[in-house]
């Protein structure tokens, strides 16, 4: 999928970018036939379970497919001398909880925040010589409102009450992230110890009813409606509109017309980082490195990782409880619990035995929506992209908007909507929505001098083309190049400076990083699968109908992201049922 191109930088190297083997689990022995835990899955909620259990004095090991850890969350040097955060390529929701508890900082974790962070150049056809018009957004707020004047006052004006406002919703949602779900069986007809413990997770939601008060309704109103309607009350600049909305349609096979997109677009603003609120970052390294501060926390207070190993079957005991796992090449690792973080699809439907799980349990998990629009294509070039709307400085050195998110595509929310009809219909979207980002332009650790990594975030391409057709080479290439054509047009030369690319579509996310259906959240993060729903009714707290299994993955509450918050959670699901036990 490594396609080379022409450019001034010319990358020699061959070797491959230094990936986490195991060397500190092989140095203390090996691999043992019995752990108290195990976990399926090196991705980031996985090393994080792994992490907190073994702090807790669990003894647990995790085995991993691929033969460099991290899942999603990984740096891996596709082209030679560039190294790319393959698939998740931004940091701002990781849980404050998790920085702190398993010491990233003191085991090599280093941000560079972004400000500005969001920059939208416009296409302006007979603009009579002048520089087209852009919005660039930041943290400094008079700037914002001067910005987005240059659309309309009015929305200048509202747009510090529309970010208090996100702001107060993000504040009530947050201590939900941090706790399982309430458990409606245990209270319901669980034993008093049972329901006494089900009645401590109503804290959040009591205390996130204190925080919205008689605004409730409002905010209501944000989570089922679709963004545009939330959208149009606030403002009339369509170019605002369309940059707020791509976060409420990023990774999602929605419109901004579909009801509920409210709720993504809150998904992606309710982060943080290193105390900034909204903020979002580059990992110094690659979205890898963050892998490895984990790892390392990990197994610098006993954990084993395991890398090329894989997991094919959960072990059941006669009495129906789990016992361990079966590794590809027959060894049986035994354990007293073992937590999943891979898709709830994978875990379920292809690694616990089905005789033991309830039929309707099955079925519902073989229901889940994992469409995904997702084709990230990560590109080498030799020279940074100069827009049309903020031309290059004569040095050719980033300047503030390089380092934004920066949306091609989303001057107006109808673009967006006709980007996702297209893909209904079977098709690669003719004008793509673009999430174009440079990690080199604060990291440059990342590519050779003067070069830099590109991320493109694309969407909407269908998991199966029109007519059941398979994507293959052709395709593949041929929406690449359009995707290069749009960049184009903004940035005139981009093309010639590509150096090589990595196209990853919905069946490739699929096949390398156990995303199912391509889907970075491993299943929707629509309302009928949160929270309580999670990855399905009834079971949303971690635990599911096989007594000894736990998810702790994206597919877990409170979803996808780099968060961190299920597999922290899930861990501490896991040690309450150990001790009891």
């Amino acid at each position: 999928m490594a396609a080379s191109g022409r450019g001034l930088c010319k990358a020699v190297a061959a070797s491959p970018f230094p990936a986490w083997r195991g060397a500190h689990s092989e140095a203390r022995g090996g691999l043992k036939s019995e752990y108290d835990a195990v976990v399926i899955g090196a991705g980031h909620n996985g090393l994080v379970a792994a992490a907190y259990l073994q702090r807790l004095g669990v003894n647990t090991a995790v085995f991993e497919t691929r033969h460099v850890i991290g899942g999603a969350a990984v740096t891996e040097e596709i082209i030679p001398e560039f190294k790319f955060s393959r698939a998740s390529y931004l940091l701002s929701l990781l849980r404050p909880q998790i920085y702190t508890d398993l010491e990233l900082k003191k085991h090599g974790l280093r941000l560079h925040l972004r400000n500005p962070h969001s920059f939208t150049p416009m296409l302006e056809e007979g603009a009579g010589g002048k520089v087209p018009r852009s919005l660039l957004l930041g943290t400094d707020m008079a700037e914002n409102q001067k910005q987005i004047a240059q659309f309309s006052q009015k929305d200048a004006q509202a747009f510090p009450r529309y970010e208090e406002f996100m702001h107060c919703l993000a504040l009530a949602i947050d201590p939900l992230l941090d706790v399982a779900p309430v458990d409606m069986a245990a209270f319901q007809r669980g034993s008093l110890l049972q329901r006494i413990r089900s009645l401590s997770t109503l804290k959040p939601l009591l205390k996130a009813g204190r925080i919205l008060g008689a605004q409730l309704p409002r905010y209501y109103e944000v989570l089922t409606a679709p963004i545009t309607k939330m959208l149009d009350q606030w403002f009339e600049s369509e170019p605002l509109k369309a940059t707020l909305a791509t976060d409420a349609v990023i990774g999602a096979m929605t419109s901004p017309h579909t009801p509920g997109s409210g709720y993504v677009l809150l998904h992606h603003v309710m982060g943080g980082l290193e105390g900034t609120p909204g903020a979002w970052g580059y990992v110094q390294g690659g979205m890898g490195a963050l892998s490895d501060a984990i790892a390392i926390s990990a197994t610098t207070h006993g954990a084993s990782i395991f890398t090329e190993k894989t997991v094919v079957k959960v072990q059941v005991n006669s009495e129906g409880r789990v016992q361990g796992v079966v590794l590809e090449d027959g060894t049986e690792v035994r354990s007293r619990a073992v937590l999943s973080s891979t898709s709830p699809q994978i875990t379920f439907l292809k690694l616990a035995p089905q005789e033991w799980l309830p039929e309707e349990f099955v079925e519902r998990i073989s229901q889940l929506d994992t469409r995904s629009p997702v084709t990230k294509i990560n590109v080498a070039v030799d020279r940074l992209p100069s827009f049309l709307a903020a031309p290059n400085a004569p040095g050719g050195q980033p300047l503030p908007h390089h380092q934004c998110s920066i949306h091609l595509n989303c001057e107006d929310t109808l673009l967006l909507h006709q980007a996702f009809e297209d893909a209904m219909d079977g098709l690669p979207s003719h004008r793509p929505m673009i999430e174009l980002c440079i990690p080199s332009s604060l990291d440059p650790t990342l590519a050779p001098a003067g070069c830099h990594v590109v991320s493109l975030f694309t969407q909407y391409t269908p998991y199966t083309l029109a007519g059941g057709k398979a994507w293959d080479e052709q395709e593949r290439n041929a929406y690449a190049d359009r995707v290069f054509d749009c960049i184009e047009a903004y940035a005139p030369g981009f093309k010639d400076s590509v150096v090589g690319r990595d196209v990853l579509t919905p069946p490739d996310l699929e096949r390398i990083f156990g995303l199912p259906g391509g889907n970075i959240f491993h299943c929707a993060m629509t309302l009928d699968q949160l929270y309580f729903a999670r990855p399905v009714p009834l079971h949303s707290g971690y635990r599911c109908p096989l007594q000894g299994l736990y998810l702790c993955g994206s597919g877990a509450h409170p979803g996808g992201g780099v968060m961190g918050a299920a597999g922290r959670n899930a861990a501490h699901v896991v040690f309450g049922d150990l001790k009891s036990m």
